[in-house]
């Protein structure tokens, strides 16, 4: 059986052939012993041609945003490329050691002779969520990047010292490439934004915080959007900026921007 199954995986393509072109020369009247071939061909199909492996795949960048707290929940922001079509799904796995935090960036890896592989190269960012951390410097490590984070004493119990604005998505401005729109609803009517404060890690990352503000006490229910316009400062000598806004439920929307 399993030199069967062998035979299978390396002439998977070949029987397929075989296959199609037995489908083609089929006509209407079908007896039982082409279906059950037809049949046996899918299922040799399906089972040799479609099951992934794990593959680790390079990190091309890492972005850590600063002013996190120690009750803040900490995110970084991992880019890369998917080298071809045959890779699908990437994710990074977390391992935490003490005040060192290695990163493994790896993807679904479907067979490289697959004929349903073109060589495409596919950008993808990835936020990933390190929780709460205690207070100190934190070195984030892979095999070709290493960069530090910094976790601040909190002075105050809540999540965020400021409520931010419910964020959806950012929208670049194609005409004026330092300008971005924040996009998104405002929970109730009884918040409005109060300012936009711009920070940078100096580096690769602008670090944008849309506060609120509480402007009564009843806070009814009622879906508001809004869009407010940005002017983020230029990087001097940076290709590629890391937009890292703070959202209203803990998290953060990302968005790279292409200097041109």
């Amino acid at each position: 059986m399993i030199l069967i199954i062998n035979l299978f995986d390396k002439y998977k393509f070949q029987i397929i052939e075989i296959c199609l072109i037995f489908l083609c020369q089929t006509t209407k009247g079908l007896k039982m012993k082409k279906i059950v071939l037809l049949g046996l061909c899918l299922i040799i199909n399906v089972t040799y041609g479609s099951t992934p492996t794990e593959s680790k795949i390079n990190i091309e960048n890492v972005y850590v945003p600063q002013g996190y707290d120690s009750n803040d929940n900490v995110e970084i922001v991992v880019e890369g490329y998917l080298p071809n079509l045959c890779h699908k799904s990437p994710k990074v796995k977390v391992d935490k050691i003490s005040n060192k935090i290695n990163l493994t960036l790896t993807s679904l890896y479907y067979t490289n002779d697959n004929y349903f592989c073109p060589p495409a190269v596919v950008p993808f960012l990835i936020t990933v969520d390190l929780g709460v951390l205690n207070t100190g410097e934190y070195l984030i490590e892979n095999n070709n990047h290493q960069k530090k984070l910094n976790v601040a004493k909190a002075i105050s119990e809540n999540v965020d010292n400021f409520i931010y604005a419910n964020i959806e998505y950012l929208e670049k401005n194609y005409q004026e490439q330092s300008v971005v729109k924040l996009k998104g609803y405002n929970v109730s009517d009884c918040f409005e934004l109060d300012r936009v404060e711009l920070s940078t890690n100096k580096s690769d990352t602008v670090i944008i915080l849309p506060i609120m503000k509480q402007v009564r006490e009843f806070c009814p229910r009622k879906m508001t959007p809004f869009e407010y316009e940005v002017e983020v400062p230029k990087m001097v000598g940076r290709k590629k900026v890391l937009l890292h806004v703070r959202t209203m439920n803990g998290k953060s929307v990302n968005k790279l921007l292409v200097n041109h």
